[in-house]
């Protein structure tokens, strides 16, 4: 199947117009027969951690507010994920993404691992996976992917594909370039351990005091990177990637051993 990923200009994520930018994409994968596209951590009104008011960004997803947000992004062809920060029914924000397929909300699933250690966010709990048409994929965002667990179950629970959305969006002094080549570490580490593909999409560019440089790119079952977007641009990614290889649990620790175990540096 075809997949894209989309590195959306950091400023977006303040953009109250960032829902027309995303249907741009949308209509751009209906063009090019993408089937699922995977946007960037927070690319709805930013990552709470870094705005003064946090529940101002937060969407109530008990009521219909979610899918009429994302209503313009329906399409017949393309499945939208995309992250945003929750207003759980708990009384909770959560780092969040929805899938959305159909003109239709599928699912949500909520980071487990906040990046920041007093992080507003809460943690997700469920390691859950998304069925559309014949495809099943799991999403981690961003650090969830430096944790082997979350993915296990995915793939367990019958994953074909790992999607990453990622915000990688901080002080110079905290990232900066090395950012990108620990993600890059990451994916293919990721890929080789689950044996299957793996999409991180990233933001890219300045704003205010933040920078990201962009690490967003598809890398194939074997780990093998197929695309990758130009550092501090805008782009959108593209890659044609074989499903077909999905291994049971019990292979997992044959895969394990197979692949020599990566040191995965840890991002901030």
């Amino acid at each position: 199947m075809k997949v894209a990923a989309y590195q959306a200009p950091i400023a977006a994520c303040a953009d109250s117009q960032v829902i027309s930018l995303i249907r741009q994409q949308v209509v751009r994968c209906e063009a090019l027969g993408v089937e699922l596209l995977c946007c960037p951590e927070g690319l709805l009104g930013g990552l709470a951690d870094y705005v003064d008011h946090p529940k101002r960004i937060a969407v109530n997803t008990s009521a219909d507010d979610l899918d009429r947000l994302l209503a313009p992004l329906a399409s017949d062809h393309v499945t939208t994920v995309v992250g945003f920060t929750e207003q759980g029914s708990d009384g909770h924000l959560y780092n969040a993404a929805a899938v959305f397929s159909r003109g239709d909300v599928l699912g949500i699933y909520r980071k487990m691992h906040p990046a920041i250690n007093r992080s507003v966010y809460h943690a997700g709990t469920e390691a859950s996976v998304f069925t559309v048409g014949n495809v099943t994929f799991g999403i981690l965002i961003c650090r969830d992917s430096l944790f082997p667990e979350p993915a296990r179950l995915m793939v367990s629970r019958g994953a074909q594909i790992l999607l990453l959305p990622t915000n990688n969006g901080m002080p110079l002094t905290k990232g900066g370039e090395k950012i990108v080549t620990q993600a890059r570490t990451c994916d293919i580490a990721l890929a080789l351990e689950s044996s299957v593909p793996v999409v991180r999409a990233d933001v890219a560019g300045n704003h205010d005091d933040l920078v990201s440089y962009g690490s967003s790119c598809i890398v194939d079952g074997n780990g093998r990177m197929v695309v990758t977007a130009t550092t501090m641009l805008a782009a959108l990614v593209v890659a044609d990637i074989d499903v077909g290889r999905f291994c049971p649990a019990n292979s997992l620790e044959a895969i394990a051993s197979e692949h020599p175990q990566h040191d995965v540096p840890r991002m901030v």
